[in-house]
């Protein structure tokens, strides 16, 4: 059985690694680092022994593919953008103990270390296969550096692994037409040998560890996933491929071939620990060796399988190490109602909003968290941030502290009024107050960021409402030892904020403690109203937030309709090769009228369709759901390639395809006849 929260002496928490390719974007922080970063301050405040490791992922395809792009080496690219993301995440406050690079030596040594403990254990099956090779660049292709046609939805642009328009994994070979990225020829099969996980061998285990000891404190949306895939039958997976950049494979006559990113990639946690102990002194083995240290992996929902199943059969297996409690991954978040693209610039990027924004890091962390993906896709827009920096920070939590402090300066010549005789409305107050570091905490500690910051601003509202309600300004000249006791009561909760809020808000916290004139205080402390005594001097009040004008939001918004219209403009993809005239001729174009159509149940992007197409009436499968409702094309016409061979796509035989036209934003719209031609008139 897991151990229980309460029987833990400390935390390993870890962030996902983000590609060293590209620096970092909003979705990366609301679904991993933000939430990561709060929870690891809140432990710190309630005193908890916590180690905090981040690192970038410097190895894999994305990063050669960025290099061979621009001309330079792969360390070239991972040494550039490590910087950028290292130089983002400080200066936006995530705390990490230490943040480090998987090109890095004591990384290279660890994982190498890792892989040849399974290896002696006889943990991997040694298998040769064959793989595609181009000839003309003479190496083997990884994944991604293959393209072709998805033989589910007919996609053209799939990649090796996985087609991005229906989304299915996909194996190299299953691809129609399949072409090399680095050459564009036609990629030959040749036998290479390699070294797979046997995660088939370790499903039983896996069972009883994920679906019977997690199965009440693991996400729903994790819990779901991993169920799925178990429940499919897990396969061995490859940990070695062909590259040249990435950890050697520690055997002899291997030279070629490196660690799959994948199998390399959660191992630079640990080399991170490592590398941390050896500037701090510090024991790296009692984080990862020992039963009473408490794993939790913060990750993305694409990060699920290889953090739930992958890396914990990994550990599992070398035997030493201890095993995830949790993994509290997030869903993603999309940017104006559009999926965030890095490839497309649509994207609010950290380095970007930093120096755009200057000193406005708490906005950013407040509006993330406010919006955090937790259990399904979210979206971040502009007027939503305005709305809550406004609407929230300004008037809410800014406008109390700021109404309590020059309050105080202007009757009491800045120090602490004492607590006089309380009404019940003041004892009601007090005793609330009191309830919020549990409130707060218990959300913390289910991973409910978004419940917890709610119930921080909860407080922050109690204060305003309480200010409002018995009105000091009004009852000074004829009550002012009950304007002692208000004052009082509203800069103990102002006490309580620098406490239970700066897990979120830590630069606004600080710069509130700095004005209260305290030292930083525990969760533990916060509840009480007795932070501030008597007396004590106050420093100056300044505003913890200013407004943000409608010019400053519409400016970001154009920022990105321009990026768009750019992206229409210049990126057209480049003509195919040049085919003959019997080529052409070979196709049946007809055109014809969609019927019926429903979606095909467990995808997100498929439709199932029955077409007229003047010949017949068929059933054809098309990935348009994402773009089209089943209801909005029943009679829409379209163009229809009709000898196409038949193929099965999740159980339904499709025959033939629809033909649609993909603008540079990845929209899909249908190329029909502009006039209301008869079913079956050939396109020629």
């Amino acid at each position: 059985m897991a151990n229980t929260k309460d029987q833990y002496k400390r935390y390993t928490v870890t962030s996902a690694l983000p590609y060293a390719n590209g620096p970092i974007h909003i979705g990366h922080l609301a679904g991993v680092y933000v939430p990561a970063d709060i929870f690891v301050r809140y432990l710190r405040q309630k005193g908890e022994e916590v180690i905090f490791i981040g690192g970038s992922d410097e190895h894999g395809v994305p990063i050669t593919i960025k290099a061979r792009q621009q001309g330079i080496t792969p360390q070239e690219i991972v040494d550039k953008y490590h910087g950028i993301i290292k130089k983002s995440f400080e200066d936006f406050g995530i705390s990490f103990d230490v943040y480090s690079r998987t090109s890095a030596p004591v990384h290279h040594e660890t994982a190498a270390e890792f892989f040849k403990t399974l290896y002696e254990k006889g943990e991997f099956v040694e298998r040769a296969s064959a793989n595609y090779f181009d000839e003309k660049e003479g190496q083997f292709l990884a994944d991604r550096y293959i393209t072709g046609t998805c033989p589910h939805c007919g996609y053209e642009k799939a990649y090796g692994d996985q087609c991005e328009n229906c989304g299915t994994s996909l194996s190299p070979t299953e691809l129609i037409e399949p072409k090399s990225a680095l050459s564009g020829n036609k990629p030959v099969l040749r036998e290479t040998k390699h070294w797979y996980l046997p995660l088939d061998k370790y499903e039983g285990w896996l069972k009883e560890w994920i679906l019977e000891e997690h199965k009440d404190d693991w996400k729903p949306n994790v819990y779901g996933q991993c169920k799925s895939w178990i429940d499919q039958g897990l396969q061995p997976r490859a940990v070695t491929r062909d590259l040249n950049w990435g950890v050697k494979v520690p055997l002899k006559d291997t030279e070629g071939k490196v660690l799959y990113v994948w199998f390399d990639a959660p191992i630079g946690y640990i080399s991170a620990t490592k590398e941390w102990g050896e500037k701090t002194g510090g024991d790296w083995k009692k984080w990862w060796k020992d039963p009473e240290s408490r794993l939790i992996h913060f990750i993305g929902k694409d990060n699920i399988v290889f953090h739930c199943i992958i890396f914990p059969s990994m550990l599992k297996h070398e035997g030493s190490y201890i095993l995830p409690d949790n993994v509290p991954a997030f869903e993603f978040l999309n940017l104006e109602n559009d999926k965030i693209s890095t490839s497309r610039n649509w994207a609010v990027w950290l380095h970007e909003y930093l120096e755009e924004f200057p000193g406005k890091q708490d906005v950013l962390r407040y509006v993330l968290t406010a919006n955090a993906p937790e259990t399904k896709d979210n979206d971040f827009t502009w007027k939503d941030f305005q709305a809550r920096n406004n609407n929230e920070l300004l008037a809410i939590y800014g406008n109390f502290v700021n109404r309590t402090l020059v309050l105080t300066h202007k009757y009491f010549d800045g120090k602490v009024p004492a607590l006089n005789a309380l009404s019940d409305f003041d004892k009601k107050t007090l005793e609330e107050i009191k309830t919020y570091p549990q409130r707060i905490g218990s959300k913390l500690d289910t991973f409910k960021f978004r419940e917890a910051l709610s119930e921080m601003m909860n407080l922050a509202r109690l204060g305003n409402k309480y200010l409002t309600d018995t009105e000091p300004w009004k009852i000074f000249k004829s009550d002012p030892e009950k304007v002692k006791t208000i004052l009082n009561i509203s800069l103990q909760i102002c006490a309580n904020l620098s406490v239970l809020s700066y897990p979120f808000l830590p630069f606004t916290a600080d710069k509130l403690r700095k004005m209260l004139n305290i030292q930083s205080l525990q969760w533990n402390q916060a509840g009480s109203n007795e932070l501030l005594s008597d007396g004590h001097a106050l420093n100056k009040p300044e505003f913890l937030f200013e407004r943000i004008d409608d010019n400053v939001v519409e400016a970001q918004v154009q920022k990105l309709l321009d990026t768009r219209k750019a992206n229409e403009e210049v990126k057209v993809s480049p003509a195919k090769e040049t085919i003959t005239f019997d080529d052409f001729i070979k196709m049946d174009i007809r055109t014809g009228t969609i019927l019926e159509a429903t979606k095909v149940p467990k995808t997100k992007k498929l439709l199932k369709l029955k077409v007229d197409t003047g010949i017949d009436q068929r059933t054809l499968v098309s990935g348009i759901a994402e773009h089209y409702k089943p209801e909005e094309i029943i009679g829409q016409k379209v163009s229809i390639l009709v000898n196409l061979a038949p193929r099965k796509i999740k159980g339904i035989e499709s025959q033939g395809m629809i033909l649609m036209a993909e603008n540079s934003e990845g929209k899909l719209c249908f190329i029909a006849p502009t006039k209301d031609f008869n079913n079956g008139s050939e396109v020629n």
